[in-house]
């Protein structure tokens, strides 16, 4: 069983990341045309929007999901209660952000973001169709299937934002895409899933899960407005321009961050739910996990925050500069984002979502630090007061849930080191190479070819046993 259950992750691991590298690699390459084509102020504005659609989706999502993927015996009168749950919340926060779209333009000072808004919350509803039939196909560890989804909504939805940024749609273009995105993913779901939702709700299913899932609604929603915020503050007391400079920086720190963080997520919490009642099994995984995503984290996003300045200029060209004088300090806040996802998995294992939604609460009080500095002092001063509140969540995320396993802070410490020591060790001599009296054409190529002399032969120096396990795991497969 023990051998099966390796597999059975290591495969889960695999198509997982293909899935989100398969989104993330084609909505990179769509970025870098759409970014060309259109200004910071059309991403600004869809910032505004997402700002709307990222709350109400976590309500929606109302931590159902969450509860089903945990529950080792859901029935078909869970998921369809689920189901009805799911679609009738999103259908009540259309109509009140449909209402309220006045109000959020107003607030903004964009008039045009009313229609914006209303149109991009249909997302909502679609997606509300599609979070049953994709919770199905993650309870079962399947992401093959949803790697094939994901390849075509991402591909179709791409075709629709690029040409309709060609002929002049400005901002609708990537509202469209979102929206295109959205549709294909759930249509596709509900074909591949074989799997019809009737309208059956139990109320016995909705106690049962709502007793765990509200807690982790609370907390995914909490998260997402204290995410949002920094959003609310820059488009509030900058400008749309400047929001859309900011978002950019963070899209490029999540599709290393988040792509990582999500396949963890997904994988990790079905099978770390799976032998639940095995502390030393669940311990030897969860320590295992830890090394391995913080390798791949710290030496991916330290990389890209050295080159971040050649790479923006090269990709999307001298307009977005403002962007890459951000992407370094996100890229080592957003480092220890898979770290944060890992330890707070663990305590929803236990079903301690009372301890999660409690951390999450103080966290979201001390964030407010940085929301005032970046209010009336500056960005570049809130981004770096973000990274030291990083760290300090990382301490309460990882005493609470290395005391239940017997895996203390300073332990996970003592796991990680080697990984941020190579992760320093490249990003140095990296970003100096920006000085070059080159363009930035030639410098890109000459940081890159050292950034991987430099990881190869550190490794290899070092004898990282990281690095030998990735390598053991790719000649297997």
């Amino acid at each position: 069983m023990a051998e099966s259950l390796k597999d059975k992750t290591v495969k889960g691991l695999g198509w997982s990341a293909l899935d989100n590298a398969a989104r993330y690699g084609m909505q990179f390459a769509v970025g870098i045309v759409l970014a060309r084509l259109l200004s910071p102020d059309d991403y600004g504005l869809l910032g505004l929007v997402g700002i709307v659609t990222v709350v109400c989706t976590a309500l929606v999502n109302g931590g159902f999901t969450t509860a089903l993927i945990r529950k080792k015996d859901a029935t078909d009168d869970d998921y369809n209660t689920v189901f009805i749950c799911n679609l009738a919340m999103s259908v009540l926060l259309y109509g009140v952000t449909f209402l309220c779209a006045p109000l959020i333009a107003g607030f903004f000072e964009r008039e045009e973001l009313t229609v914006l808004v209303r149109v991009a919350s249909i997302g909502l509803i679609i997606g509300a169709l599609g979070m049953v039939p994709q919770t199905r196909l993650t309870k079962r560890i399947d992401f093959k299937t949803q790697t094939k989804i994901t390849i075509a909504a991402t591909a179709l939805s791409g075709i629709v934002g690029i040409g309709m940024a060609l002929t002049g749609f400005g901002v609708w273009a990537l509202v469209a895409q979102q929206l295109t995105s959205q549709a294909v993913t759930t249509m596709l779901l509900h074909i591949y899933n074989r799997w019809l939702p009737k309208l059956r709700f139990s109320m016995d299913s909705f106690h049962d899960l709502f007793g765990f899932g509200w807690k982790m609604m609370v907390s995914v929603l909490l998260d997402a407005v204290w995410k949002e915020l920094h959003q609310v503050v820059v488009g509030k007391f900058y400008s749309p321009a400047t929001l859309g400079q900011y978002t950019r920086a963070k899209h490029y720190a999540g599709l290393c961050s988040s792509n990582l963080t999500s396949v963890v997520e997904r994988v990790t919490y079905p099978v770390l739910s799976s032998i639940q009642d095995d502390k030393e099994r669940m311990t030897s995984a969860y320590r295992r996990i830890i090394r391995m995503s913080m390798f791949i984290t710290s030496v991916a996003l330290f990389a890209l925050g050295a080159v971040s300045e050649p790479l923006i200029y090269c990709m999307i060209g001298p307009k977005w500069h403002e962007a890459s004088t951000y992407l370094p300090i996100i890229c080592i806040n957003y480092s220890l984002y898979p770290l944060h996802a890992i330890n707070l998995n663990m305590l929803q294992v236990q079903g301690r979502s009372d301890l999660f939604l409690g951390l999450e609460v103080i966290k979201k009080i001390i964030l407010l630090v940085p929301l005032f500095i970046g209010a009336f002092v500056g960005i570049m001063p809130m981004l770096l007061t973000n990274t030291v509140i990083g760290i300090i969540a990382y301490f309460l995320n990882s005493h609470y849930s290395g005391r239940m396993l017997g895996y203390s802070s300073w332990m996970q410490l003592c796991d990680i080191a080697p990984s941020y020591a190579l992760a320093i060790a490249i990003a140095l001599p990296v970003w100096f190479l920006k000085f070059l009296p080159l363009s930035y054409w030639i410098v890109l190529p000459i940081q890159i070819a050292v950034g991987a002399t430099v990881f190869f032969t550190y490794c290899k120096l070092f004898k990282m046993n990281e690095y030998k396990e990735i390598k053991d795991i790719l000649k297997k497969r």
